[in-house]
C-alpha cells in the first residue's frame, strides 16, 4: 500500500488530494483559497473512524503556499486515517513541452527544465514549480513526481502538430501544437474503453473535456493523434473567457486599428472573450438558464459554443476512420443533456445515434447515451484528474 499525495497549485489556490493505492481509496481531500489574502480559507475533509467524510471549514490568514502546505500537513495529520507516512507528492505541471511524455520522478536538472519550459506557460507553470518547491522542503526525502497536462499528446503526429509558418521558429522556439487537459482525455478514454470492453491499445475515440476550458481529442489505438488546444490553452472550442479559434489577422487589426497593445489582446483573448464576452457570463449553468428563458445572446453563445464542438468533432471523425466512441466529460460534458444532445444533433449520417432517454436521465458513473444501433457509442465519463496524476505517480515510483 502506498499513500500519494496530489497537489494542483495555483497562483492563489492549492488543490490536494490524498489516495490510498493500488486500492484507489480517497482518504481526504481540500482546498486552500486566496493564499496572500487576509480572508484565506481552507475545506478539508477526511474520512472518519467509520469511513464518512467529515468536512472542517475555516478562515486563516495564509501569506504565502509555504504557510498553506504547512496549514495542509497539519490538516492531514490530525486524523489516524491520513496521519501515516505519504509515500509520494504527485504534482499537476501543465506544460512539459517536447522534453516530457511521461510522468518524471523530479530532481534538480529537470526542475530547471521546467524553469526553461515557463516562457510556453507563463501563467501555469511558474506556480506548478512553486508547488513543487515548496513540497520538496515539506518532504525532502520522498519523490515528487510531475504529470503533464501535454505528455498525452506528444504521441501526435508531425503533420498533425506542425504550424505552417517557416521552419526555424519550430527548431529554435518550439512553436507547435502541444495540447492540453491530456491527463483527463487520458482518464476518461481507458474508463470508456474499459466499459466497452475494448483493449485501450485498439481502442477509437473522440474525447471531448467541456468545462470552463475546452478541449477535444482524436484519439487512436490509445494514443492522441490531434487535439483542438494547441500552443497554448487558447486555442480551439469557445470556452468560459477565452475566444478558441479565431482569425490570426484578428490581432493585427486590434492592435493597429484600435490601437490596443499585445498584453491587452492578450487579456482580452484568454479573459473577456468565449461565453463571457458574448453574454457577460462565463457560467454555463447561467447561460442555459438564460437560454431556456428565451434570451436571444445566451441562445446565440450557446449556437456557437455547440457549432464548434461539432466542426471538430466531424473533422475527427474523418482523421480517424473507424470510431468507437464519442466521449464527453468535464463540468458541462458530464452534466448538461442538452449541451450534448445540440452537438450531436443530426449527425445519424456520421454512425452518431443519441438516445435521448438515457442522455437526459442523470448519473455519475461512466454509461452510454446512445442508442443500440449508434455505430459510434457516444458515452458520458466523469473525469478525474487527481487519480489519474496518482495512478501515474504510483507506477513511476514502483508502485
Amino acid at each position: 500500500m502506498k499513500q500519494i499525495l496530489v497537489l494542483n497549485a495555483g497562483s492563489s489556490s492549492i488543490k490536494y488530494q490524498l489516495f490510498r493505492l493500488p486500492e484507489e481509496k480517497v482518504l481526504a481531500k481540500g482546498l486552500v483559497e486566496r493564499i496572500g489574502e487576509s480572508d484565506s480559507a481552507i475545506k478539508h475533509e477526511y474520512l472518519n473512524a467509520e469511513d464518512v467524510f467529515e468536512v472542517q471549514q475555516e478562515k486563516v490568514t495564509l501569506r504565502d503556499h509555504a504557510e498553506s502546505m504547512q496549514l495542509i500537513t497539519k490538516k492531514l495529520s490530525e486524523n489516524a486515517n491520513t496521519a501515516t507516512s505519504i509515500d509520494a507528492v504527485g504534482h499537476r505541471v501543465v506544460h512539459g513541452g517536447e522534453h516530457f511524455n511521461q510522468p518524471a520522478v523530479i530532481t534538480e536538472p529537470i526542475l530547471q527544465q521546467l524553469k526553461d519550459l515557463s516562457f510556453l506557460a507563463p501563467l501555469h507553470n511558474p506556480v506548478n514549480i512553486l508547488g513543487i518547491e515548496v513540497a520538496t522542503s515539506m518532504f525532502p526525502d520522498i519523490p515528487q513526481v510531475a504529470v503533464f497536462d501535454t505528455a498525452f499528446h506528444q504521441s501526435i503526429p508531425d503533420f498533425a502538430y506542425r504550424f505552417a509558418i517557416p521552419k526555424s521558429y519550430y527548431e529554435k522556439h518550439s512553436l507547435r501544437v502541444y495540447g492540453f487537459h491530456g491527463t483527463s482525455h487520458a482518464f476518461v478514454a481507458k474508463k470508456a474503453a474499459e466499459h466497452l470492453q475494448i483493449p485501450f491499445e485498439a481502442f477509437n475515440a473522440i474525447t471531448i473535456h467541456l468545462g470552463n476550458g475546452c478541449s477535444i481529442t482524436a484519439i487512436k489505438n490509445g494514443q492522441s493523434v490531434d487535439t483542438s488546444m494547441g500552443l497554448t490553452p487558447l486555442g480551439g472550442l469557445v470556452m468560459g473567457t477565452r475566444s478558441g479559434d479565431i482569425d490570426p489577422s484578428l490581432i493585427f487589426f486590434l492592435h493597429n486599428n484600435l490601437n490596443m497593445d499585445m498584453a491587452e489582446i492578450d487579456k482580452l483573448l484568454n479573459k473577456g472573450s468565449g461565453l463571457k464576452g458574448l453574454t457577460g457570463d462565463q457560467d454555463v449553468r447561467t447561460l442555459l438558464s438564460r437560454y431556456e428563458a428565451g434570451d436571444e445572446e445566451a441562445k446565440l453563445a450557446i449556437e456557437m459554443y455547440t457549432y464548434r464542438i461539432k466542426k471538430y468533432l466531424g473533422a475527427y471523425l474523418a482523421a480517424l476512420g473507424k470510431t468507437d466512441a464519442v466521449v464527453f466529460t468535464g463540468g458541462v460534458g458530464e452534466n448538461s443533456q442538452l449541451i450534448r444532445a445540440k452537438v450531436c444533433d443530426q449527425l445519424e449520417s456520421l454512425g452518431i445515434e443519441l438516445e435521448n432517454s438515457a442522455n437526459e436521465k442523470p448519473g455519475k458513473a461512466a454509461r452510454s447515451i446512445s442508442t443500440d444501433t449508434s455505430r459510434v457509442k457516444v458515452m458520458v465519463v466523469p473525469t478525474n484528474e487527481e487519480l489519474e496524476i496518482a495512478r501515474q505517480t504510483f507506477t513511476v515510483i514502483g508502485g
